[in-house]
């Protein structure tokens, strides 16, 4: 079996926190780089409001603090929240080094307002932020002769010394999906930044990618998670046959777009008295609502009554996907649903980004660091990605010198398994799961339908743990086994969650607890559903 020769830091994710991350690091330590396909091919470049940053004089830190607590429901941590929008400003000045464009108006940066702002102080490049973050710290990455590209390879699972206390990390296996075979790469220090599940829901905002690899893997490894109850659902994401996983971006409705039934009624004021500029979790609930009660298959945002050159300058990318599909926004409406968008919970870090696995490493949208409490603030992804991909990159640079080389790393055994001529199993666990998580785990949630999810899950899982033992692995058994493991969390956290609290909405449960308190999972504790 192909084995890679030891590295001092693997990186398994190669979005902005990964490529931040590896940006940061001493040109001293070699480091890998692990993408499942292309590196440009993750969510960073899906992403397209922008970066939540205090740039402005009429804006504060105070005031980003306030509006990132409020949005969090009572369960942000107050600590992390202020470590990290006192850290916007010197992020977007690292970006601006780096050479990333930003939009600009008049001469100065163009500010955009996002839902739960109370000030204008989302950077942005027009609508297509993230694919800008992305090709441009990718660009860099690139030029780094201490930085290895590995693309197109699925991360299996981590390796892990046991014999130590706390057990230690010390490399991965990775599925080359070019040569069908399962690669061994040591490391001083393993990072995951693989991003979120949000592919265990049947509509989604993510790229095919997302499916939660990163915290399965931490969880097999031994490390907690927290508040894998909390899904954000994007409100407004294109419906159409054709359209797969287009965004239409919150910055609209921050420019003005109004959300409409299919008689034109705008309804959102009937819900909340910010409208359309309410947090994520209460837009897509309304629309929610909505449809349901109406029995339609969506609802319309309209940004038909702003300038058509206004259109065409801030947001020249949804206009021309739109149109690819016969919908010209400055003249039409654009149908749109809820998708799932964001995992708002994760595996449990600290401020340096260190799970509860010596050696292990946990950024992004994969980690939970207490930043986004019951609801992540918009913008805020972006900003948390670069802030603690700088902070694991300093705590790495300060400690590794402290951590020996580990062995070479064991050969992957498949010995055992054969070759499957059942792959429709897959195909039809996939389809089951995401259908399951739909109908039972959605926007508005009961104990009825968690039960529910939780057996048909358990159900899936027996299988696909069958399969995974019996026959040599692919790409969508890695990503179905990960899935299924992480929908299983999600809906344990959310049966044993007793109340109603910011993205996590049940009818059984209505009402919000005075004291607002985490759901933490252990691996080593019993289920507490």
């Amino acid at each position: 079996m192909p084995v890679h020769d030891s590295v001092d830091v693997l990186v398994i994710g190669s979005g902005a926190a990964g490529l931040a991350l590896a940006l940061r690091l001493p040109e001293t330590l070699s480091v890998a780089l692990v993408s499942k396909d292309s590196v440009d091919a993750g969510a960073t470049w899906y992403a397209q409001g922008g970066i939540a940053a205090v740039l402005e004089a009429e804006d504060s830190i105070e005031d980003h603090f306030h509006d990132t607590l409020a949005a969090g429901a009572g369960l942000c941590q107050a600590e992390v929240v202020d470590f990290t929008v006192r850290q916007g400003p010197a992020m977007i000045e690292w970006l601006t080094e780096l050479g990333m464009a930003f939009s600009r108006q008049d001469g100065d940066w163009h500010l955009t307002r996002e839902g739960g702002h109370s000030h204008r102080r989302v950077i942005h490049s027009a609508d297509a932020t993230g694919k800008a973050l992305g090709d441009c710290l990718a660009d860099h990455a690139r030029r780094r002769p201490n930085i290895r590209m590995l693309e197109r390879r699925y991360a299996v699972d981590l390796i892990v010394d046991r014999k130590t206390e706390p057990a230690s990390c010390t490399g991965a296996y990775l599925f080359n999906s070019q040569t069908d075979r399962v690669e061994s790469l040591s490391a001083r220090v393993v990072v995951l930044a693989t991003g979120g599940a949000s592919k265990a829901w049947l509509y989604t905002s993510n790229p095919d990618g997302a499916s939660g690899d990163g915290i399965a893997m931490a969880w097999r490894a031994g490390c907690r998670v927290t508040n894998m109850e909390f899904n954000q659902f994007h409100p407004t994401c294109l419906h159409h046959p054709l359209a797969k996983s287009f965004l239409i971006s919150e910055a609209l409705r921050g420019e003005g777009a109004i959300l409409r039934l299919p008689d034109s009624e705008a309804f959102m004021a009937r819900f909340d008295s910010r409208a359309e500029l309410a947090p994520r979790d209460i837009v897509a609930r309304a629309i929610d609502h909505e449809i349901k009660r109406l029995g339609i298959d969506c609802v319309y945002l309209d940004i038909s009554h702003r300038p058509a050159a206004f259109i065409e300058r801030h947001f020249p990318t949804i206009l021309k996907r739109c149109q690819e599909f016969g919908i010209d926004i400055r003249t039409t409406p654009i149908p749109v649903v809820p998708a799932a968008h964001y995992t708002c919970g994760g595996i449990r870090t600290n401020l340096h980004g260190q799970t509860d696995v010596d050696q292990l490493f946990a950024i992004g949208e994969c980690a939970w660091t207490g930043l986004h409490g019951a609801n992540r603030l918009a913008s805020n992804s972006l900003l948390e990605c670069l802030v603690f991909g700088h902070a694991a990159a300093a705590e790495i640079a300060r400690s590794i010198d402290t951590v020996a080389r580990p062995p070479t790393a064991p050969v992957w055994d498949e010995s055992q398994v054969t070759d499957s001529d059942e792959d429709v199993v897959i195909a039809h666990n996939w389809d089951e799961l995401r259908r399951t998580m739909r109908d039972y785990v959605g926007i508005v949630r009961t104990d009825k339908r968690l039960q529910r999810a939780a057996r048909r899950v358990e159900m899936l899982q027996a299988e696909i743990h069958d399969y995974y033992s019996n026959y040599k692995i692919s790409a969508h058994l890695i990503e179905l086994r990960n899935l299924a493991l992480v929908a299983d969390l999600i809906i344990r956290s959310a049966r044993a969650r007793k109340e109603s609290r910011g993205l996590h909405y049940t009818l059984d449960w209505p009402e919000t607890l005075a004291e607002a308190q985490d759901t933490v999972l252990d691996p080593a504790e019993p289920d507490p559903g």
